[in-house]
């Protein structure tokens, strides 16, 4: 029996990130070993207690001090969901100001496979440098799958097409 892989689930501020909990549920029924990297901004959004007994890891918002041990194993996948306008652009630019980033950025330098679930609004989706941010992340390898998905059902069905669009990504 081989062990389960490791997701590294990143999740920023933005309306989906309040029921993560139901993806959560979802990535481990599918066969996963989830740990949560969370934005600052969407960190007091979330019961992170309560999702470190649901994954068995420690909800990460800050970076570890030196010395201290890994908190989490490798991951063999990252998934971003939701991830933001913000995150988009400083993670097209290798900004690494964030524990977020820094594992975004890690993780794409890694060659790991990466699914991106933008939630972004139409107003910021229509800025002149999204497009281009968004080109910059597929031509290093990054899956966006289409953030709006999120909006058009209500409860874990939400996240169907999530887990469908990581399937498609995973190494066997």
């Amino acid at each position: 029996m081989t062990e389960r892989p490791v997701l590294y689930l990143v999740v920023c501020a933005a309306g989906p990130a309040e029921h993560i909990h139901e993806l959560v549920d979802l990535l481990i029924a599918d066969g996963w070993r989830v740990c949560l990297i969370v934005s600052p901004t969407a960190a007091p959004w979330l019961d992170r207690e309560a999702l470190k007994d649901k994954t068995g890891y420690l909800v990460r918002v800050e970076w570890r001090m030196p010395g201290d041990p890994e908190p989490h194993p490798p991951a063999d996948a990252v998934l971003a969901a939701p991830v933001t306008f913000n995150t988009i652009a400083k993670w097209a630019l290798g900004i690494n100001d964030t524990l977020a980033l820094g594992i975004l950025n890690e993780s794409l330098g890694a060659g790991l496979p990466i699914l991106a679930v933008p939630h972004v609004k139409a107003e910021l989706a229509a800025h002149p440098a999204y497009a281009g941010h968004l080109a910059v992340l597929r031509g290093a390898g990054v899956h966006v799958a289409d953030g709006k998905v999120l909006d058009l059902a209500h409860g874990p069905a939400r996240w169907t097409v999530v887990i469908e669009a990581l399937r498609s990504i995973r190494q066997p």
